[in-house]
């Protein structure tokens, strides 16, 4: 085996994240050309609300069911793949849609092949990490999808080429990448990174016959740090979704920025997130994964603050992108803690699960709630929410343990 950069690990790594990147870019898209598309297909906010909710709705139950069939039936290569070019023709087909109609059923058909492959993913790094470059790997996958294609690049490249070429085109450029991506995933991912072994799959069609379509939410839920690890996903992703949709109106309308320093400053959240995605995974796998959640989910409690009082001072900006370090905890409550709770053959459905339900709280309702808060008591309503969440995450993460040991005979 090669040593060095060109190993199998580094490529799957990287392979995953540029896929990751790929998919964050694609589904971000219709949020930064928005202002293109409402005015060409006349929607209204209802419509526009129902957009995003519909594609975070489907990712949620798709993330877990698809996954859990995908594994119980030893098919997470082919299922992985065949989302991949889905997700991709289904930005071909928001650039095509001619009405709300249309490109609502785009987007539910984007989320629904999009669900599996964050959790898929992340199984097939966990399963070619080294043990001491787990989270570091699960970083470096989280980072160039939310963070480098999806809050830095994308914004750009997208509204460049809606002000040059028109939205359409836009969307036609964000689908083409996946397709190669889904070739090079079916050409470059190994059988034994993607499949469980012969004796795995014996096993379970023997003494697990009468559970083949079984979801195992029950027993997931028998492992300590997937109960728990549940909430401290739903708040993590909270405090992520409570300001994500309102922030940079909030910035223009409330702290009066001028549109330019606004996108200057959503850029330098965006490099926030890119580098705490990469420095608090790879730092956790040094000293441990709750001393790093305990200190970088506090941060979070602290950045309602750094916005809200520090606006319109020196401090504002180095504040703010300190106290968005929270966004590196991320891969670490999604897939690093569930993949290190449970044996091999729920470690994707482990993923899957805590995904799905995050998605759901944090990234439904959660945004849902805030936006009310915000209309009704103030416009900073959001703000204090997502620090709230931050403080019930510590709660929760109390409750995790530290690497536990899987009392299991390892088959996989």
């Amino acid at each position: 085996m090669k040593k060095g950069l060109f190993t199998y690990e580094n490529g799957i790594v990287m392979l995953m994240a540029l896929t990751f990147g790929c998919l964050f870019f694609d589904r971000l898209a219709l949020n930064f050309l928005m202002p293109y598309v409402a005015k060409d297909l006349n929607l209204n906010n209802t419509q526009i609300g129902l957009l995003a909710g519909a594609l975070s709705l489907a990712w949620a139950f798709s993330s877990f069911f698809s996954t859990a069939w995908a594994e119980t039936n030893n098919k997470k290569k082919i299922v992985f793949i065949v989302a991949v070019f889905i997700f991709s023709i289904c930005s071909f087909g928001s650039g095509l849609a001619t009405s709300f109609i249309t490109l609502l059923l785009a987007r539910l058909v984007m989320g629904f092949a999009e669900g599996p492959v964050i959790p898929l993913a992340q199984n097939f790094v966990e399963r070619e990490s080294s043990p001491n470059r787990l989270g570091l790997n699960a970083g470096i996958l989280q980072a160039f999808g939310s963070a480098l294609f999806g809050s830095i690049l994308a914004p750009v490249l997208l509204v460049q080429i809606a002000e040059n070429l028109g939205w359409r085109n836009a969307f036609f450029v964000a689908g083409l990448p996946g397709l190669l991506l889904g070739l090079l995933a079916w050409k470059f991912v190994k059988a034994s990174t993607a499949e469980s072994s012969k004796a795995f799959s014996d096993q379970i069609s023997a003494s697990q016959n009468k559970e083949k379509s079984s979801l195992n939410i029950k027993e997931l839920l028998q492992y300590n740090n997937i109960k728990w690890g549940i909430g401290a996903a739903c708040c993590v992703f909270g405090w992520w979704f409570a300001t994500l949709p309102f922030i940079s109106n909030y910035f223009v309308n409330t702290q009066s920025m001028s549109a330019d320093d606004m996108g200057k400053t959503m850029g330098l959240l965006g490099v926030s997130g890119l580098v705490s995605s990469i420095i608090v995974p790879g730092l956790s796998d040094k000293i441990g994964r709750k001393k790093v959640l305990y200190a970088f989910i506090s941060l979070g409690v602290i950045y309602p603050f750094a916005v809200y009082y520090l606006s319109g001072s020196a401090l504002h900006l180095p504040a703010m992108f300190l106290t968005y370090f929270t966004m590196g905890t991320i891969p670490l409550v999604a897939a690093v803690i569930p993949s290190e709770a449970v044996p091999n053959h729920l470690k994707a459905k482990a993923i899957g699960l805590i995904t799905g339900v995050a998605e759901i709280i944090g990234g439904v309702i959660v945004p849902g709630i805030a936006g009310l808060l915000s209309d009704t008591i103030d416009p900073s309503a959001f703000l204090w929410l997502s620090g709230l969440l931050a403080l019930l995450a510590i709660f929760f993460i109390s409750k995790l343990q530290e690497k536990p040991k899987i009392h299991h005979q390892n088959i996989d």
